[in-house]
């Protein structure tokens, strides 16, 4: 028999051999994760997909890219659910959700459904990824998600050769880079080295570009920034490093037919709808001014008056009690006195600006005319904020702005060697978060539903 894998989306895709179907990370959404939209574009016929009827679905990890509950919630609440995930929480989140089959994937334990045998591999994160060894009919495939390969791990996947297709996560992202884009260098666009010889290592027959089918929205600057790759150099550097192997594009809703032999074109997903023109690439401009993020306020919808209350409480005493209470690791960059501001922009471009002093783990308000000088900046979107709070926005799609500033010599040396996680709103609104975008959509979706 052969083995048919279909991608979604993204990480996203449907494995089928005989009568036994998989979906591995599903998401029916664009855009998804609030401002992810699929490249190339796509749209899905959700009557189609509520009709579907999958043996099991397994999701690798709780990032909302691959743990969406509107996605989940058009599925059958007879499928059993298969996560991995080291947050009990998650799992009483999807068996509120309805759905009655929930459990807990555990690394290098096979889980057997019909036809096909699926093993969780740990992946360099383990407190976060995983990912998935899929073996049908004596055929071997490896997703790797969007994972890191741990040495150890590598040299297991290198024992169960051969690998007949690894699907890859291709795109290295720049996502600390746009944080401070008035900081961060321009490094060589090139496929990494360690990828490369992990790919010599598991030497597969078969290599697909996965894990990164979106850009940001059409008028981002992320879209020149954010994304370094194209599938064009993955292709040609990935076939040039393995001659052996062949490099396979599966755009949404393509399939394809694996054999012992061959690779063969496959019907289509008919509930992934193509959208215009599929073979796009990235354009990826490393020297791309970023907007002012006054103009990146204005193309979001303003806050209401309770909405922005919501804000500016959370930033005058809630974010207070949060930094207080972390008990933060001793050789941070605040481990000396700073000066922090906080720069918040309304949708039409103004802003309010709150200063605070921060040290060590305590922080405190400071008069809005103090004069100290300045330490650390933040620049965001007050709507953003607000989605944070109250949607849990990620940091990715937050436009963030640190340290777009200038300071004294004596800062500005010591900064260069400050980790950007230190940034007190990123450690107040993501640190030790979990969940939060599942739980905010749970609850819109219970919601609508009474």
């Amino acid at each position: 028999m052969s083995l048919k894998i279909s991608r979604i989306l993204h990480a996203g895709y449907v494995f089928e051999c005989g009568a036994t179907r998989i979906a591995f990370d599903p998401v029916f959404e664009n855009p998804f994760s609030r401002n992810c939209h699929a490249f190339p574009d796509v749209r899905f016929d959700l009557e189609q997909i509520r009709r579907q009827r999958f043996s099991a679905v397994f999701i690798s990890h709780f990032h909302d890219d691959h743990c969406s509950f509107d996605s989940l919630d058009l599925l059958d609440r007879d499928t059993t659910i298969y996560l991995y995930c080291l947050f009990d929480e998650l799992f009483a989140m999807l068996r509120e959700l309805g759905f009655r089959d929930v459990r807990a994937l555990r690394i290098d334990e096979a889980v057997t459904i019909g036809t096909i045998e699926v093993v969780p591999r740990e992946a360099i994160d383990a407190d976060v990824d995983s990912m998935f060894q899929i073996r049908a009919e004596g055929l071997n495939v490896l997703n790797v998600v969007d994972a890191w390969i741990a040495p150890v791990t590598l040299a297991e996947l290198a024992r169960q050769a051969p690998w007949h297709m690894v699907l890859w996560p291709f795109q290295t992202m720049r996502e600390v880079e746009v944080l401070m884009p008035s900081r961060a260098g321009i490094d060589p666009v090139e496929i990494p080295a360690e990828w490369l010889d992990q790919l010599k290592v598991l030497n597969p027959r078969y290599v697909v570009p996965s894990s990164c089918q979106f850009q940001q929205e059409p008028w981002s600057w992320y879209n020149r920034a954010f994304f370094p790759l194209t599938y064009r150099l993955f292709q040609q550097t990935v076939e040039a490093a393995l001659p052996q192997a062949r490099v396979v594009r599966l755009n949404p809703s393509v399939s394809v037919t694996l054999d012992a032999t061959s690779l063969q074109p496959s019907a289509p997903l008919p509930w992934v709808i193509p959208v215009g023109e599929q073979d796009v690439d990235y354009q990826y401009d490393g020297h791309a001014a970023p907007p002012a993020t006054a103009d990146i306020a204005r193309h979001f919808a303003p806050l209401t008056a309770q909405q922005t209350q919501t804000v500016l409480d959370y930033c005058h005493a809630g974010l207070l009690e949060k930094y207080a209470g972390m008990e933060l690791e001793p050789g941070g960059y605040f481990d000396q006195p700073r000066v922090w501001r906080l720069s918040l922009y309304g949708h039409d471009g103004t802003v309010t600006h709150l200063r605070y002093r921060v040290h060590g783990d305590s922080i405190a308000r400071l008069p809005d005319d103090d004069s100290s000088p300045l330490g650390w900046t933040t620049e965001v979107p007050l709507a953003k904020v607000y989605a944070a709070l109250v949607l849990g926005e990620s940091l990715t799609s937050m436009y963030m702005r640190i340290n777009d500033e200038r300071f004294d010599a004596a800062t500005e040396e010591e900064i260069a060697d400050a980790e950007i996680v230190d940034d007190p709103l990123i450690r107040c609104l993501f640190n030790d978060a979990f969940g939060a975008y599942q739980a905010a959509q749970l609850r819109r979706l219970k919601a609508g539903k009474n």
